[in-house]
């Protein structure tokens, strides 16, 4: 009953179940078709690694950024020429 009471009961817990199963099922498959075309999980990981690595540089970037516009009074994107940045970097 202390379950119910918290608003978990059995037939949502196996609809939560099936959901992750689906999920699951639906990441090996990608995992599957990235292998047959050459990829391998090493490589993969050490990708992932590089994004994660990547994107927090990126964010360090993005808030000295930020700062240095406090300083001068500007906004960021009035800096980004002078650093020959892109609007879509």
């Amino acid at each position: 009953k202390s379950g119910q009471a918290d608003g978990i009961n059995g037939e949502s817990l196996l609809l939560d179940i099936q959901k992750l199963q689906e999920k699951r099922d639906m990441l090996d498959k990608e995992i599957s078709q990235l292998i047959s075309e050459g990829y391998n999980v090493d490589e993969l990981e050490d990708h992932i690694s590089q994004l994660h690595e990547y994107n927090d540089i990126k964010d360090i970037g993005q808030m000295l950024l930020g700062k240095l516009a406090v300083i001068r009074g500007v906004t960021t994107k009035e800096l980004y020429p002078e650093f020959g940045l892109d609007m879509n970097d």
